[in-house]
């Protein structure tokens, strides 16, 4: 009985299609999503598909000079649904998905590809600008507001003679409130930085001893609550981001999964305290966390500091014979999600019973 009392992960449609896919993401209020990539002679493409009576529709090809690694639509309001891409060339475009001939916003953002690209959209959270976050090849992290045109708003990256680090993921976090925002990276060396945009100040870093595919913090509109990064060699932690001990940082768990590189995380939007983590072996493992009694203790010095809680594994299965490169979550219907890997297949998943928890 316990075998159905569990979450179950059902593949409903998969499709094979004859190019590159690199990142999938689902257009807010609808039942379409997008799906970015490379075709086989070097450009890039964008196909918007429609889910619809088990079927996928699609509604638009839309080809693109150089291919594009990565999306989000969290910087635009629910009404305009604009998408934002990083192209291998260090551009980003901004599109209106009813017309995207030509982006509407475009700027060479940085020297190489860029990995990794988020959003926060300020006005449909309620509070500060709209932004976007990007990460690239060329050691950079930059902040852009779509408002202003040809320069980002934050730039963090190496001085002048330093290493520079090939930065694999970005996130914001902490945007509960018109001024505060937070952009975390992860690079190639296992470096986690945190950086505190009203500050423009370094908060916090860390390094996890091998490279950071995946970083993303449990909610974005809140203050700083958790954040998982998931790492090369089928490693992934969770810090409990509540107490900063000035010494010894944010507590943390460590959890082996996968077996192989651990991408992606993604939380549910409907209840973060649930996560995916998809690996190199193509399987997804789906997570609970579960809050400690309490969440700070005094140490011997008298300092506050955090404790972490624990993780249960409700679910995991293998849907590709590739790693999975892209997952996303559907805003809209809890358990719903598309997810895209490199044998050329994009997935629509049903996960079950996730209003139970």
């Amino acid at each position: 009985m316990e075998k159905f009392e569990k979450p179950q992960i059902i593949c409903h449609i998969e499709k094979s299609v004859n190019y590159s896919l690199f990142d999938a993401k689902w257009i807010p209020c609808s039942t379409k999503f997008v799906v970015m990539g490379s075709r086989p002679r070097g450009s890039g493409i964008i196909q918007i598909y429609e889910v619809s009576s088990g079927e996928l529709n699609l509604i638009k090809d839309i080809e693109r000079s150089q291919p594009i690694k990565c999306g989000t639509f969290k910087a635009s309001s629910l009404r305009d649904r604009y998408l934002a891409t990083g192209d291998f060339q260090g551009k980003l475009n901004i599109y209106n998905l009813e017309d995207p001939s030509i982006p509407i916003y475009s700027v060479c953002a940085h020297k190489e590809i860029i990995n990794s690209i988020d959003g926060v959209a300020g006005q449909s959270i309620g509070c500060g600008a709209p932004e976007i976050v990007t990460g690239s090849r060329d050691g950079g992290v930059k902040v852009w507001d779509p408002r202003l045109k040809g320069r980002p708003v934050a730039v963090m990256e190496p001085k002048e003679g330093e290493t520079r680090r090939d930065c694999w993921a970005v996130t914001f976090g902490n945007s509960y409130n018109s001024e505060e925002r937070i952009v975390a990276a992860g690079y190639d060396n296992g470096d986690i930085k945190m950086f505190d945009l009203k500050a423009m100040a370094l908060l916090w870093e860390s390094n996890l001893k091998n490279g950071v595919c995946s970083i993303e913090f449990d909610r974005k509109d809140i203050p700083m609550n958790k954040l998982v990064a998931t790492t090369l060699e089928s490693k992934f932690y969770l810090f409990d981001l509540k107490t900063q001990h000035p010494k010894k940082g944010f507590s943390y768990l460590t959890e082996k999964a996968h077996n192989s590189t651990v991408w992606l995380v993604r939380h549910l939007p409907q209840n973060r305290e649930i996560f995916v983590t998809c690996g190199g072996g193509g399987n997804l493992c789906l997570w609970k966390y579960n809050y400690p009694e309490k969440r700070k203790i005094v140490d011997t010095d008298g300092i506050d500091q955090g404790v972490v809680g624990n993780l249960t594994l409700l679910q995991n299965i293998t849907v590709s014979s590739q790693p999975v490169s892209s997952l996303d979550w559907s805003p809209d219907k809890q358990g719903l999600a598309v997810c895209t890997a490199f044998d050329q297949c994009l997935r629509v998943i049903i996960t079950t019973k996730l209003n139970t928890f």
